[in-house]
């Protein structure tokens, strides 16, 4: 694998945590305390919560954010030590900024 597909894996695959992670319904205190055995529901998907769903410009915003966070962080390492962990953070946010270049109307 090349070092700009593992950059843009990094990157897509944190961003998609993210993403999923704002799609999350917080869970009410009252849901976290057990039942009794009997009582628990069965079956398939009993499990589930339901998700948000995000509308395009919170996804935008959710994607912008994590783009500044690894500028942000890059512009903190100063070590020239660090400087492969800079390129990379850069090489993530480029790849974030780049697909809301392509994703952005004509």
């Amino acid at each position: 694998m090349r070092a700009g597909d593992k950059a843009a894996v990094s990157a897509l695959r944190a961003t998609l945590g993210a993403l999923d992670n704002a799609e999350a319904v917080p869970v009410q205190e009252t849901e976290l305390r057990g039942s009794a055995l009997e009582q628990s529901p069965l079956g398939v998907g009993v499990t589930e919560a339901a998700r948000r769903e995000l509308s395009e410009h919170r996804v935008v915003e959710i994607v912008k954010a994590e783009a500044a966070e690894r500028l942000e962080a890059a512009a903190q390492f100063t070590a020239p030590a660090h400087a492969h962990r800079t390129a990379r953070l850069r090489a993530e946010a480029a790849v974030l900024l780049r697909f809301l270049d392509d994703s952005s109307p004509a």
